[in-house]
């Protein structure tokens, strides 16, 4: 079966800063990927080379087992969404206007939306938590609305494919463990699903895979019980880790 997304040797880097190299991932429809690792490590970088925003330094990415220079932009878009770390807003529009932005992909050049498209945005709003806010004037949302309105939108393109940068950024533990619930649920209707997280035991709970950088050039991707170990944990984050069991569930916390 071909994979939603994979890489082959894949190198990405900032000038002389390389923070992967030779890294060889396979993404499946049904399996969701957590990217973890300390700040500056390189993960937002990845995630935009992943998304086709910025070249890879060296080997191949394969969305669907083409590389992106076979797709138009809309097909892409139609396959892949990608969330980005901040949602900035010039200009005042309502929260279903924002969130119509989604199904861009699906129209034509001239197209409007139709009601059907409204009714893909409302459901999406819902699923959010969102529901009875269409109205409100988007520079009104507070940071976790705002976060939840963006990943709406999200929902509202319908891709196969989901690369997500800080998802949990502003919401609170309801909407965290809310919003990797909505994401598990997807993965497991056969979507795929690249999140960038802090949390390594929210990561470990939610997950398939891993893809640990540890800032330095190094990379390491595969299933969570290889990745998520102690030693490369404390490697990766400058700080001793220690692994406890509880309830089934092996959990990190620090030394």
């Amino acid at each position: 079966m071909t994979a939603l997304l994979a890489t082959e040797n894949l190198r990405v880097a900032l000038g002389e800063r390389v923070f992967c190299h030779q890294l060889d991932l396979r993404l499946a429809a049904g399996q969701m990927l957590a990217v973890l690792g300390p700040n500056g490590a390189g993960k937002t970088t990845l995630l935009h080379t992943l998304a086709g925003l910025r070249a890879a330094d060296g080997g191949r990415i394969l969305l669907e087992g083409r590389p992106y220079e076979d797709w138009t932009g809309d097909a892409a878009a139609r396959c892949r969404a990608l969330l980005l770390q901040q949602q900035p807003d010039y200009f005042a529009s309502t929260v279903l206007e924002t969130t119509l932005v989604g199904r861009h992909p699906h129209l034509g050049r001239w197209g409007w939306e139709g009601p059907a498209d409204l009714k893909i945005a409302r459901a999406a709003l819902t699923a959010l938590g969102m529901e009875g806010t269409a109205s409100r004037d988007i520079l009104s949302l507070s940071g976790g609305e705002r976060q939840r309105v963006a990943l709406a939108a999200l929902l509202t393109q319908q891709p196969r494919l989901f690369l997500l940068d800080e998802p949990l950024n502003h919401l609170d533990l309801h909407y965290q463990v809310a919003v990797l619930e909505l994401f598990r649920q997807l993965a497991d209707q056969g979507r795929g699903v690249v999140m960038v997280l802090h949390d390594i035991n929210l990561a470990a709970r939610y997950a398939d895979q891993a893809l640990l950088l540890d800032g330095r050039g190094g990379a390491v991707c595969g299933p969570m019980a290889e990745v998520l170990r102690g030693d490369r944990l404390s490697h990766a984050f400058g700080h001793p880790l220690r692994s406890f069991t509880v309830d089934g569930r092996t959990l990190f916390f620090p030394d």
